[in-house]
């Protein structure tokens, strides 16, 4: 799932797990004071170049998920796809094989996704009791990354209310609410409910009117969101948020990053970072004015600048992700550790991507021969008896054709897994069937169709167990059946 992914379609095994992540945040909040104006730059142009690379890679999930605020809150009211700050928009259905607006759309989970503002006060988060059904709440700072996920996994299903705090907040919250502190004052939360099936719709649309967002001082009161919001007119709601980014100048990059970094600090572990990046004129807390450089120094940073965006686009290309029996597995997203590539790298394929404790995702286009999949071929995936995919909550695969999108077939399904009332072989072990054509009555339940030309696969594993997150557990190859001819009756006899 890209970025356009995400904003078109939405428009620690504990809470506390990165609790580290938000001292940080504090410390380099209050650091940040200490830093100086931008003062006179007397660095080569050379160095210039090196350090405005390093500063848009840096600075790249930043600058991106600011534009892609701008747009999915950029409205009145809550809208189809998008929602004012400090509400949320549900997607309350699945697309289908007519959807081609963005690639890769999920068949598992229904989305509610809201951007929150912490600069003026905490907001509280209100989730219902789910009756053991599986869901998340995963927030993430503006700098993507995964700091907290109230949810299945790490609060239960009952029902609970959570205190957003921005990192400068100090204060008492009402009792019976939890605090869960923010490394940035930006946070968007993109929650996943677990839905099983169009029938299901009505279950879970009613569990999403129960998720309520109110502000602290709002608290204990009737409140209702406004529904009149004023909009700007400057901000473009019809490029995706990635293509707005690509682009901008250097100037306007660098701009728009100085100025979130004002709202949204760097971490303490940043701080060698930090340290290149004022040796530019790029000083936390401070405007970044392009206009006062020398021309060989803008020159350069123009330079270096184009280059980060190209490293980011080839890292893209070919992310550093585990490869086992055909499948490219992902791995390490939601939190970074510094790895500041890897972090880009994720905003332009995935951004909102989930922490593996939550959800790990493996993708193929190719059999156990590595040949591309094609619907004029028949395939199997058997899962030995010990090696069903070993999860807390549940795993899909999903069939997307050449484009990454739905394709039409005779069941109107595009996705099968352990919610479906799958045939198990006498040993105990699972095999699915890929392929165009129907596999037989007896076989049907156990049939993930395929479009004509070549395809590609996508596993899913929901709260996947220490199997997975550790590699012990692998998925099995996609295997080409054989095709036998029926030899002619013909024959000349002599």
């Amino acid at each position: 799932m890209d970025a356009r992914h995400i904003l078109t379609l939405l428009i620690s095994t504990s809470l506390f797990a990165c609790q580290s992540s938000s001292k940080d945040a504090v410390t380099a909040e209050q650091g940040r004071r200490s830093y100086t104006a931008p003062g006179k730059v007397t660095v080569t142009a050379e160095e210039a170049r090196r350090i405005a690379e390093e500063a848009y890679i840096f600075g790249y999930p930043l600058v991106l998920m600011d534009v892609t605020k701008d747009v999915m809150t950029n409205v009145p009211g809550v809208s189809e796809r998008a929602a004012p700050l400090g509400q949320f928009v549900h997607k309350e259905s699945f697309p289908d094989a007519n959807f081609s607006e963005v690639v890769s759309p999920n068949a598992d989970t229904l989305y509610s996704s809201a951007w929150l503002d912490l600069k003026k006060e905490p907001i509280i988060l209100s989730l219902p009791a789910t009756n053991e059904r599986y869901f998340l709440m995963p927030m993430m700072s503006a700098w993507t990354e995964v700091f907290a996920s109230p949810g299945s996994r790490t609060t239960g299903t009952e029902k609970g209310d959570f205190a957003v705090v921005g990192p400068d907040w100090k204060g008492t919250l009402p009792q019976g609410i939890k605090e869960v502190r923010s490394p940035t004052n930006d946070v968007w939360i993109i929650g996943r409910t677990q839905t099983n099936g169009t029938t299901d719709y009505a279950a879970v649309r009613n569990l999403q009117k129960q998720y309520h967002l109110t502000p602290l001082s709002s608290w204990g009161t009737n409140y209702v969101p406004p529904t009149n919001v004023s909009v700007r007119s400057n901000i473009d709601m019809r490029t995706p948020p990635v293509e707005q980014v690509e682009r901008m100048s250097a100037a306007e990059f660098f701009k728009r990053m100085a100025s979130s970094m004002k709202r949204n600090s760097p971490t303490a572990a940043d701080g060698a970072t930090i340290s290149e990046l004022v040796k530019i004129g790029l000083v936390p807390g401070y405007d970044f004015d392009a206009g006062k450089l020398p021309s060989n120094i803008s020159k350069a940073i123009e330079e270096g600048a184009k280059s980060g965006l190209s490293l980011i686009q080839k890292s893209a290309q070919k992310p550093e992700d585990k490869r086992v029996n055909g499948w490219v597995i992902e791995n390490g997203l939601g939190k970074y550790n510094r790895n500041y590539v890897k972090r880009s790298t994720t905003a332009i394929n995935a951004l909102g991507a989930n922490l593996p404790d939550d959800a790990v995702y493996a993708r193929t286009n190719v059999d156990s021969d590595g040949r591309p999949l094609r619907g004029d071929s028949k395939y199997t995936i058997t899962f030995a008896k010990n090696q069903i995919p070993p999860v807390n909550a549940f795993w899909s695969l999903t069939m997307y054709n050449s484009r990454y999108f739905f394709a039409k077939n005779p069941l109107n399904r595009y996705a099968i897994g352990d919610r479906d009332d799958l045939a198990y072989n006498k040993d105990g072990s699972l095999t699915l069937f890929i392929q165009r054509q129907s596999p037989g009555k007896s076989r049907v339940s156990n049939w993930l169709p395929a479009p004509a030309g070549v395809f590609n696969l996508n596993m899913r594993l929901y709260w996947p167990k220490q199997a997975v997150l550790s590699g012990q557990w692998e998925p099995p190859a996609v295997l080409k059946q054989p095709e036998f001819k029926q030899l002619s009756e013909n024959r000349n006899l002599k």
